[in-house]
């Protein structure tokens, strides 16, 4: 029983013991690794920072680069700069977090909710059935993934993922049209002399696609009536309003204004 007692106390002071030194061991390691001097934060600043940086602008300036291309909202310098704070952010973590075991992790835990409300803003929400910027928001957050790989030094791995993001963009994207597979909404504007004989037209000619013509707008000049619409469909049912829309006899003129952004 004595010796129990007696056994106990010792290993308390032990544990205790041991504890202090991880401590001292620690806040040694947090010496030895914080810049001391001018010096040193320059040599931490090119050989780590720096290139990673560098590696983030370029990688986010790529998908960034083929959203610019398509006039997308978000574009070149939205994903870089995304990208590149992301990095920074995941660097400014792991060097202000030095010697403590998890408050790396607390500042690069804070930029999914902020890229999160970065692509929330994105979203339009123009109609009932009409939502724009979705692609734009899914592209924000994945673009700061690649920005934190980046920074954590995941090069290959943010390679990669900038290659997949990529490929899911430019290639799927033209299979989307190729094949006909997404709707898309185009805005057509057409003129003529009487609005009744242009609406009824119009109609005839969506009836053929079992569509309606949405957000009709009208407008008189001095010489002749324009209307605008917006048209759902595939590429394909597009090119088919287009042709007939042209052919009329009773509009004179019909010119596709594009496509209403919905990505």
């Amino acid at each position: 029983m004595t010796g129990r007692a007696i056994a106990r106390p010792a290993r308390l002071e032990l544990g205790r013991e041991m504890l202090e030194f991880r401590e001292f061991g620690e806040s040694t390691q947090a010496q030895m690794t914080m810049p001391t001097s001018l010096g040193e934060e320059l040599q931490n600043v090119f050989v780590l920072s720096l290139p990673r940086l560098i590696c983030a602008a370029i990688l986010g300036g790529l998908i960034g680069l083929d959203r610019e291309i398509k006039h997308r909202p978000a574009g070149l310098r939205t994903n870089m700069f995304i990208c590149i704070g992301a990095a920074m952010f995941t660097l400014l973590s792991r060097q202000l977090a030095i010697g403590a075991t998890e408050a790396h992790t607390y500042i690069a835990a804070q930029i999914i909710p902020g890229i999160g409300f970065i692509g929330a803003g994105s979203i339009l929400h123009y109609r009932k059935d009409l939502v724009s910027g979705l692609t734009s928001a899914a592209t924000l957050f994945v673009v700061a993934s690649v920005g934190m790989a980046v920074g954590g030094g995941l090069y290959l791995t943010a390679i990669f993922a900038t290659a997949l993001i990529l490929l899911s963009l430019v290639v799927m994207g033209a299979i989307e049209q190729t094949f006909s597979i997404k709707l898309q909404v185009y805005t057509y504007e057409v003129s003529g002399q009487n609005p009744e004989e242009m609406t009824i037209e119009v109609n005839t000619i969506l009836e053929a696609i079992h569509s309606m013509a949405q957000n009709l707008q009208t407008a008189s000049t001095r010489t002749h009536v324009r209307m605008q619409f917006d048209v759902e469909g595939t590429r394909k049912e597009q090119g088919i309003i287009l042709h007939k829309l042209q052919q009329s006899s009773v509009l004179q003129s019909a010119t596709p204004l594009g496509p209403v952004q919905q990505e």
